[in-house]
């Protein structure tokens, strides 16, 4: 019987930080909000890990998850109890001894905080919720007049909040028409015993568009290495109507000889990434000689390098690229290459730069023999 279930709340609409997207899917330095939450608790490997989800939300949190070995999500409710509630009956069938609930905007959630939450349900507690007292002076405009209200005894609940499953389950069904902002407070409702466990500042929850950049001082502080590497590559010009630059196809007079699409940008970028993980070129990852490769679009070469960047724990901060050549023109795309090379990262465009520069006429890419390309790629690994 499963010991451990983890129920990851990200089914709101998270419209208030001012995105186009929820804001659970948002990139958070690079990686969405969503998989930073979920990635919390991988150290939890046995647990029944289930994500609540929103309507329409499918594709979202297909990218957001990316790689990871998940059970399928499953769709929540109209509000955050209502989905918990569906989560908890999906989770019946397994029968888990406790249950975490978690925030999804709650990225920066440390493994000590959960530990904490788990002792205190082994230890026999039917319910633990980490607070964190009021330290600011509250204010309240009562008939106009400005009261300040007394702090002491004032907590602050955060998530996750541990539970005995069948326990609460019980608390969600006795009282599904009860109005509440968390499970806590249906727990005191059922008459539970809560044991207070600690709470963290950094574990913050993320609601406006300033929290994302307090979310990213936080994580970068918690950040243990930064690495930089560059990349180069060239490809000589031959017979064709086209050439592939940045993951863009241009229309050219000639084409580029390799044995991929010879797309020397993201070539560059792609022993850049290798480099700041010490993994190699990309010769030794795609060899020339398998025949697998011919013709093979470097989109795959790149992202193959993203994901080992990523399975080490590692963030793509910044990424810079050169191109080297009389022609074609860079700058009348310059925008779609950012924004494809962003694409195959998964990372914002902002975090992509493109640049172009000729030799003045003179070498072998001033006499447009060929294209060469630079790139640099700065990466935080924990």
């Amino acid at each position: 019987m499963p010991r451990l279930a983890i129920l990851i709340m990200a089914a709101g609409q998270g419209m208030r930080a001012g995105g186009a997207i929820p804001k659970q899917y948002a990139p958070l330095l690079g990686r969405p909000m969503l998989r930073r939450a979920v990635e919390a608790f991988a150290a939890w490997p046995d647990a029944i890990l289930q994500v609540m989800i929103g309507a329409g939300q499918e594709e979202l949190y297909r990218e957001a998850t990316a790689g990871l070995a998940l059970r399928p999500p499953a769709h929540g409710g109209l509000t955050r109890q209502e989905s918990v509630h569906v989560g908890l009956e999906g989770l019946e069938s397994a029968a888990p001894d406790f249950v975490l609930i978690h925030d999804a905007a709650r990225p920066l959630v440390s493994r000590k905080l959960v530990e904490s939450v788990i002792a205190a349900l082994d230890a026999g507690a039917e319910a633990a919720v980490p607070l964190l007292p009021v330290a600011d002076t509250l204010r309240k405009l009562d008939n106009g007049e400005w009261i300040t209200v007394p702090r002491a005894g004032l907590l602050r609940a955060q998530t996750p909040q541990g539970f005995r499953f069948a326990e609460i389950l019980r608390a969600h069904r006795e009282h599904f028409d009860e109005d509440v902002t968390d499970d806590m407070a249906l727990a005191e409702l059922a008459g539970l015993s809560i044991v207070v466990t600690p709470g963290e500042e950094s574990n913050m929850k993320v609601t406006n568009a300033e929290d994302f950049a307090t979310a990213e001082m936080l994580l970068m502080a918690r950040q243990g290495e930064t690495r930089t590497a560059s990349g180069f590559d060239v490809h000589r010009f031959t017979a064709g109507d086209h050439i592939w630059l940045c993951g863009i196809k241009l229309a050219h007079d000639h084409g580029l000889e390799g044995h991929s699409d010879a797309d020397a940008g993201l070539h560059a970028l792609t022993d850049a990434l290798l480099g700041t993980i010490a993994a190699g070129d990309i010769g030794h990852h795609f060899p020339p000689t398998d025949e697998r490769w011919r013709g093979a679009t470097s989109s795959i070469f790149l992202d193959h390098a993203a994901r080992l960047v990523r399975e080490k724990g590692g963030t793509i901060v910044h990424c810079d690229l050169t191109i080297i050549c009389e022609r074609p023109k860079v700058g009348p795309h310059r925008e779609a290459m950012r924004a494809r090379i962003a694409e195959i990262l998964n990372i914002d465009a902002s975090r992509v730069s493109v640049k172009a520069t000729t030799t003045e006429g003179m070498g072998f890419a001033g006499r447009r023999e060929g294209i060469a390309a630079q790139a640099m790629a700065t990466v935080r690994l924990p």
